[in-house]
């Protein structure tokens, strides 16, 4: 084996996300290997599809081996990148603000369960030693790199599929006491427009179309079922912008700025102030962001 690697992997509710790649977090079993080739994993004689639909919301990640095959898919793709096929592998993860504390030990040996792996990832054969996991508070990971330009106070809101993660920052320096994690992620939005489109029109829709209307702001369907959705959007992201009030938020002296998913929700349905709301549009930021703490921390350590 070579010298470790640093492998940075975003564990979100709807997407996967590493360095240089990014799926969607569905994972279907079958016991036969299935027809197609593409995205399919095989680990301990069983067969996995990856990239289709999404996790469910659960507040602790390692409650089911989800969540670890989906790791390993993600390892692999990340790998691909470089024809790297055999590895000794240092992870560097998240989990939601509030939930570091509480919960890094178990996430960090639910990723480390096996110290040796060997399965295959669209037919090629991997073998990796993971000889290491570090775990940080998402959504900070995703802005570490740019902390020396945060003079005065900042709020970072990072609204994913699950969760939205706030976190105040003055002169970058992260505010111990003013973290939050609340069940308010954007799939509540999906939700919210389902039951309202079929009270209204008693009808269904389906996700795609209400995703595409969230991220681009529009679809190619009736106006007045658009209507519906935009208007559920609204409210939700004005939903968003009462809780960041209700947490001490004041536009006026405070620098807002907004990663993961729901930042096309606020681009799309909210008027705000160009120059005192910024937004985060890479997303694997926080895979990103995992790598430079990691390599930093490694580093210090290495010091003394």
């Amino acid at each position: 084996m070579t010298e470790p690697i640093t492998i940075g992997v975003d564990h979100g509710y709807a997407a996967m996300k590493t360095a240089h790649c990014s799926f969607p977090s569905g994972l279907a079993e079958y016991e036969h290997e299935p027809y197609t080739q593409k995205n399919v994993l095989c680990y301990d004689g069983k067969y996995y599809v990856v990239g289709s639909g999404r996790q469910p919301l659960q507040q602790d990640k390692t409650v089911d081996e989800n969540y670890y095959l989906l790791t390993l898919a993600a390892i692999a793709k990340e790998l691909e990148q470089y024809r790297l096929f055999t590895a000794s592998l240092c992870l560097s993860v998240g989990l939601p603000l509030s939930w570091v504390g509480s919960q890094r030990e178990s996430f960090r040996q639910y990723l480390m369960q096996n110290e040796t792996i060997r399965f295959r990832f669209n037919g090629n054969l991997f073998q990796l030693r993971i000889v290491g996991c570090k775990v940080y508070p998402q959504g900070y990971a995703a802005i570490v790199q740019q902390l020396a330009d945060f003079e005065g106070e900042h709020l970072l809101a990072d609204i994913g599929n699950g969760t939205m993660n706030t976190l105040y920052m003055i002169n970058g320096k992260p505010q111990q006491g003013k973290m939050f994690t609340e069940k308010f992620g954007t799939y509540q939005c999906t939700l919210a427009v389902r039951e309202a489109f079929m009270q209204k029109t008693q009808r269904e829709i389906n996700d795609a179309i209400i995703d595409e209307v969230l991220i681009t702001g529009t679809a190619n369907i009736a106006p007045a079922d658009l209507k519906i959705i935009k208007g559920v959007a609204a409210e939700y992201v004005r939903d968003i912008f009462r809780r960041l009030r209700e947490r001490g938020y004041d536009d006026s002296t405070v620098m807002l700025y907004i990663t993961g998913g729901g930042g096309c929700l606020v681009k799309n349905f909210y008027k705000f102030s160009a120059d005192r709301v910024k937004f985060v549009e890479d997303i694997c930021a926080a895979a990103k962001g995992y790598e430079y703490l990691a390599e930093a921390q490694m580093k210090a350590e290495a010091k003394g």
